[in-house]
């Protein structure tokens, strides 16, 4: 493998790290970098997932000095993410290459419509509903929406939002915090099957692992300095870009 993969790794990081931070879909940009690097679909799908990791471990650790994360109140979310991931992951592997790059595509066409309704719902958010317990709608959006992120967790943060805006109540700021730590929850015992299933390049995770953790520390400042409306027209770009990308090239 030629050297110069490794320093492409970093940059295609760093990139994913702060795009997923302060929306989602930064998957787009590292599994790109990893499919360049040699890697089918389904190994790239899991050496991500190390990034991914590290990536929102540290992005848990800032949010919560912020203080913008509190774990004990989200845990009726958290758990049923936890299992859809684990099943997600289980499933992972058994469809072709086409069909994954097809339904991910599709699955992201539709997250427009959600981002450009009610804007200001977005922005402001619903402190009201934020603070209800997680009945049966919230338990099975997140059982689904760990479900997908365990399979693939390209664009899943963008569903994440998505939820925690409309369902959860939150405004984007506090939705990408609590975002950060569904997905540390559930990437633990994803990568683990991946890891099982002897689907992970560890040399290769790590150099993308670095990078992100460096886009991540840069994301979370840039979080607190321009606000929500920064982080749902990023969010808008982001996943046309990735549309466009799995369901035409």
């Amino acid at each position: 493998m030629s050297f110069w993969i490794y320093p492409l790794l970093l940059l295609a990081g760093f990139l994913a790290g702060f795009i997923n931070t302060l929306a989602g879909a930064g998957s787009v940009i590292s599994l790109a970098a990893l499919n360049l690097a040699g890697l089918p679909l389904g190994v790239a799908n899991g050496t991500n997932r190390v990034a991914i990791l590290f990536q929102t471990a540290l992005g848990v650790g800032r949010f919560r000095k912020q203080g913008k994360l509190e774990i004990r109140p989200h845990i009726g979310i958290i758990l049923p993410a936890v299992v859809g991931g684990i099943l997600g992951a289980l499933i992972a592997g058994q469809v072709s290459d086409l069909m994954l790059r097809r339904s991910i595509g599709f699955c992201m066409a539709l997250m427009l419509i959600p981002l450009f309704v009610n804007p200001t719902r977005w922005l402001l958010g619903n402190p009201e509903l934020e603070h209800k317990r997680a009945g049966p709608v919230r338990i099975i959006t997140f059982f689904l929406i760990g479900l997908y992120g365990g399979y693939v967790q390209l664009g899943v943060g963008v569903f994440l939002l998505t939820a925690l805006v409309l369902v959860g109540g939150f405004d984007l700021v506090r939705g990408n915090a609590v975002k950060l730590l569904i997905v540390f929850c559930y990437i633990i015992p994803a990568l683990a099957i991946f890891v099982m299933n002897d689907l992970v390049r560890w040399d290769l995770g790590l150099t993308l692992a670095a990078g992100n953790m460096l886009g991540v520390w840069i994301a979370t400042h840039e979080a607190a300095k321009h606000g929500a409306p920064f982080i749902r027209w990023l969010l808008i770009v982001v996943v046309i870009i990735a549309s466009i990308r799995y369901l035409f090239f």
